[in-house]
């Protein structure tokens, strides 16, 4: 109930010297207890008057706070919802992205494989051509057979004795007789490569056999005719290739 004109017609009173504790004292003390009721009214009345604003700006900062607080909740829920809706999405997402690259994986691997495979088929058209020269090549031999083995089992037999010149004389007397008699052969038959491997020749060389043409046909004659043969052999050629040959046979020779 106090008012400002209250503390206003007070103020002369509590500007007075004497109106204090302890003067009051010295008169009365139920004098001394009103006055210091009095001047603690005023003070509370002067404090109040600055605290009154403060106290409604803080209910109403209260309220404020309140509503806030009411929408932050409302908006944690609705964030909170939000929140469930993108971690389902993300998983989605994850899901997709582990599928596009299990596809782009599944993609590459498919395009190498057909990468190997256009190679592997244009590799096979190559050797299909190779193949088809081969399949005639063969077909050739099949039907040369006979005149072939007919040339080389001659050679064997009955050319030993000759020098390089007319073993090549018997070779085209053979093959006049061959075509008068219908018998077909090749024409362009290496006996040398027919009757023996170039590993195998190597391998004479190695132990002392001598690399021209001839010799090779001797070494041939030696090892594949049926019949002993007999060396004429003046610069001993033959006979090292032979006990170098035969070393790990058990040769024995006779001096």
């Amino acid at each position: 109930s106090i008012t400002g004109e209250t503390v206003e017609l007070l103020e002369p009173y509590l500007d007075m010297e004497d109106y204090n504790l302890e003067t009051a004292k010295k008169v009365c003390g139920n004098v001394a207890g009103l006055c210091s009721w009095t001047q603690a009214m005023a003070y509370f009345y002067s404090i109040n008057k600055e605290v009154l604003p403060l106290k409604a700006n803080l209910a109403l900062q209260e309220g404020r706070l309140a509503a806030a607080q009411t929408e932050l909740n409302s908006a944690q829920i609705q964030l909170d919802e939000k929140q469930v809706e993108l971690d389902e999405v993300q998983a989605m997402y994850d899901a997709a992205m582990k599928e596009k690259q299990a596809l782009l994986d599944d993609a590459e691997a498919c395009r190498r494989k057909m990468n190997n495979a256009t190679a592997l088929i244009e590799g096979l058209g190559g050797e299909k051509l190779r193949w088809t020269a081969s399949s005639k090549n063969f077909q050739n031999q099949i039907t040369n057979l006979v005149g072939n083995v007919l040339l080389a089992t001659g050679f064997l037999s009955y050319s030993g004795p000759f020098n390089q010149e007319y073993r090549n004389l018997l070779l085209l007397f053979w093959k006049k007789e061959m075509d008068n008699k219908r018998i077909p052969y090749s024409n362009n038959l290496n006996l040398t490569g027919m009757l023996v491997d170039n590993a195998t020749v190597g391998e004479w060389n190695l132990q002392g056999l001598p690399n021209d043409d001839l010799s090779i046909q001797n070494g041939i004659i030696v090892t594949k005719a049926s019949r002993y043969p007999l060396l004429i052999d003046p610069q001993g050629q033959g006979k090292i290739w032979i006990k170098n040959k035969e070393r790990n046979n058990g040769l024995q020779v006779n001096s």
